[in-house]
C-alpha cells in the first residue's frame, strides 16, 4: 500500500535537508560537478555569468528543446553580442533570426526588453525579482532563473523538469496543474544558500537526463535513496496530469500569388495577436468549421481579378491551443507587383523573410505542387 507524506511534513523534511551541507542539495551539487551538461549558454566553473546570455537562453528555451535552441543562440550571440547591440537591431532582423523557434511574441518581447535594459538600466539587467519582473517578456520562472544562474541568488525556478523531480521526490500524486503550489513549496524549501545558481542548473540537468518523463534512470540518481516515488514504485507514473480537452481545429484558405516576374506576394500580420508582426501568405480568417470555398473566399484574396487554382491536399500545423488546416490556391497577377500592403519577394529570397513555420509549409506545398504538375 502506497504511503503518502503530508505536504507540510514533506516540506519540513525538505527544509531540514537543505540546511545540511551533505543533505539533498549537497548530494545534487556533487553529482552536478561530475555530470553537468556542456551547453552553449552555460558558464564553466569559476567563470562569471553574463546575465545577457542567461536571459537570452532562458527566453529561447521556453517551449523549445535544448537541441533546437543551440544554433539560434549562437547566431544571436554572434550578431548581437551584448544587450545594447540587440536593442539597436531592427525588429525585422530579430524576427528573421528567430523564425523557426515559434511563439513569436517571445521575439518581440525580447527586442522590447533589450531596449528597456539598454535605455533605462544602462545595459545592466536588474538583480532583484521586482526589477526583473518589470521587464517585457519576463515572468516568474524567467526572473527566478536569471536571479539564480546569473546572480547566484537563492530563487525557485519552476519548469517542467523541476515539477517532475519534486513530484517524484515527495510522491505528490495530486495531478497537475492543481499540484503546482505544493510542488513549488517543496522546491523552494530545498534551495540552498550555497551555490544556488549551480543548484538550479543541476535540477534542470537531473530532470532532463536522469529523472526523465519515461523510464527514469533511478539507479543513477543522486537522490534515489530519498525518493518517495521510487520507494513506492510509482516514479514513472508521476507527475499525474489532468486529462486535456482535445484541441479545436481552425481552417483557412491560403492565397499563394506570384506576378509576371515570378515574385511571390507576402504581407505583414498585425503586431498584436498570434504570429504578430511576422510575414505571412495572405489567407482567409482562421476559423472553426470547414475550409471556405474559393467562391466565398474571393473577398479575402490579396488582389482582385486573379484566376485561382485550388491545389490538391492540405497543409496541417499544430499550435499550442489549436490545430490548423489550410487549403492552398495559387494564382498569377496580370502585371508586376501591386497591392499596397503586399511585399513581393523572389522565391530564392523567401528564407530571408520573417516567415513562421506554418507559412513556410504553405509555400513549400505550393512550390511542390507546381513542380509536380
Amino acid at each position: 500500500m502506497a504511503v503518502r507524506l503530508s505536504p507540510k511534513a514533506g516540506i519540513k523534511a525538505d527544509q531540514a535537508a537543505a540546511d545540511q551541507p551533505d543533505g539533498l542539495p549537497g548530494l545534487l551539487l556533487g553529482w552536478y560537478d561530475q555530470h553537468r551538461r556542456v551547453l552553449p549558454w552555460r558558464f564553466a566553473p569559476g567563470e562569471v555569468a553574463d546575465p545577457y546570455r542567461v536571459w537570452l537562453s532562458e527566453i529561447m528555451l521556453q517551449q523549445t528543446t535544448v537541441a533546437t535552441v543551440g544554433p539560434y543562440f549562437q547566431n544571436f550571440l554572434g550578431r548581437w553580442p551584448t544587450v545594447k547591440d540587440l536593442a539597436a537591431a531592427d525588429l525585422d532582423d530579430v524576427l528573421r533570426a528567430w523564425a523557426g523557434l515559434g511563439y513569436y511574441a517571445r521575439a518581440r518581447n525580447l527586442h522590447k526588453c533589450a531596449i528597456v535594459v539598454a535605455s533605462q538600466h544602462g545595459g545592466r539587467f536588474p538583480d532583484t525579482e521586482e526589477g526583473l519582473l518589470s521587464l517585457p517578456g519576463i515572468g516568474a520562472y524567467t526572473a527566478a532563473a536569471i536571479l539564480a544562474i546569473a546572480f547566484d541568488k537563492p530563487a525557485t525556478a519552476m519548469d517542467g523538469n523541476v515539477e517532475r523531480v519534486m513530484s517524484r521526490l515527495r510522491a505528490v500524486t495530486d495531478p497537475l496543474p492543481a499540484s503546482k503550489p505544493i510542488l513549488r513549496a517543496h522546491a523552494a524549501a530545498l534551495v540552498p544558500a550555497r551555490r544556488p545558481g549551480d543548484y538550479t542548473q543541476a535540477l534542470f540537468d537531473l530532470g532532463a537526463t536522469i529523472c526523465a518523463p519515461r523510464k527514469p534512470r533511478c539507479i543513477l540518481c543522486p537522490w534515489t535513496a530519498a525518493c518517495e516515488a521510487r520507494k513506492q514504485g510509482i516514479a514513472e507514473d508521476l507527475p499525474a496530469k489532468t486529462a486535456k480537452a482535445p484541441k479545436p481545429t481552425r481552417r483557412a484558405l491560403a492565397f499563394v500569388l506570384s506576378d509576371v516576374r515570378g515574385l511571390v506576394a507576402l504581407r505583414r500580420r498585425p503586431e498584436k495577436g498570434l504570429l504578430g508582426g511576422m510575414m505571412e501568405v495572405p489567407t482567409t480568417p482562421w476559423e472553426a468549421g470547414p475550409v471556405p470555398s474559393l467562391a466565398t473566399a474571393r473577398s479575402h484574396a490579396p488582389l482582385p481579378g486573379v484566376d485561382w487554382t485550388l491545389l490538391p491536399g492540405s497543409v496541417r500545423h499544430t499550435f499550442t491551443h489549436f490545430e490548423f488546416e489550410i487549403r492552398v490556391v495559387v494564382g498569377r497577377a496580370a502585371g508586376a507587383g501591386g497591392g499596397a500592403d503586399l511585399l513581393w519577394v523572389a522565391p530564392d529570397a523567401l528564407e530571408a523573410q520573417a516567415l513562421p513555420t506554418v507559412m513556410i509549409k504553405i509555400l513549400r506545398h505550393a512550390l511542390y505542387q507546381r513542380a509536380d504538375g
